[in-house]
């Protein structure tokens, strides 16, 4: 089984960058997409042609808004299970900022402006940090601006063709201290999708903050599905 790994808004591949080591050590083959984040769809796109250079089946695992990402390009035929970790798990027609119009506005909207664009741009600063990732290790924050990149709106109002967690079973890590997305949003996409939920008392910042239970979920995933 092979895993695409595919980051979230602002992100970049290394958003995965203390998972993939670990992934190493099992032997566990991946790819790592690093996404513009300027059109859901160019970024489905971009991890379609990943699926389609894979060597074996694979398994696509989305952080935040890679979960739209994931749910789109999960419909490929040699998608067998798609890994949401804190991510928009998208139905048929819906946008992200559907999905945020439905719960109260998260902690993280009292830190993000509009760019010129109508882009949202992060607060960077150490309030920021502590309200929003404060779990986030030192050395990552520190590189944050290497690693990151400003998203259009446009990620957050296109919307999904048919959703793969449909027809594909799908796996939930739910980070419970989330200041990004709500707790309850992510309970209720996990449910609608019928995926099996794990929970982690981590920030958003999954990947970063417990790479080791996102390593964990990957293999029980590869596990279930008998690959």
């Amino acid at each position: 089984m092979h895993i695409v790994l595919v980051h979230g808004a602002g992100g970049s591949d290394r958003s995965w960058s203390l998972v993939t080591p670990l992934l190493d050590a099992e032997g566990i083959p991946y790819s790592v997409a690093d996404n513009p984040s300027q059109s859901l769809a160019d970024d489905v796109a971009t991890v379609t042609a990943m699926i389609d250079a894979a060597d074996d089946d694979v398994l696509l695992v989305g952080h935040s808004y890679g979960g739209a990402v994931i749910t789109n390009a999960g419909n490929h035929d040699r998608v067998r299970g798609l890994v949401y970790v804190a991510a928009f798990a998208t139905d048929e027609g819906e946008a992200i900022s559907d999905i945020a119009d439905r719960y109260p506005p998260a902690e993280v909207a009292s830190f993000m402006t509009r760019g010129p664009n109508g882009e949202w741009i992060g607060e960077d600063s150490e309030a920021s940090r502590l309200a929003l990732a404060w779990d986030v290790p030192d050395e990552i924050w520190a590189n944050r601006h290497a690693d990151n990149r400003v998203s259009a709106d446009a990620i957050f109002t296109e919307t999904t063709g048919r959703p793969a967690w449909a027809s594909r079973p799908a796996w939930y890590l739910l980070a419970t201290q989330d200041k990004h997305m709500p707790p309850g949003a992510q309970r209720d996409m996990a449910e609608r999708a019928g995926a099996t939920v794990e929970e982690v008392d981590t920030s958003h910042a999954v990947p970063h903050a417990a790479p080791e239970r996102v390593v964990a979920i990957i293999g029980r995933a590869v596990e279930s599905i008998g690959a």
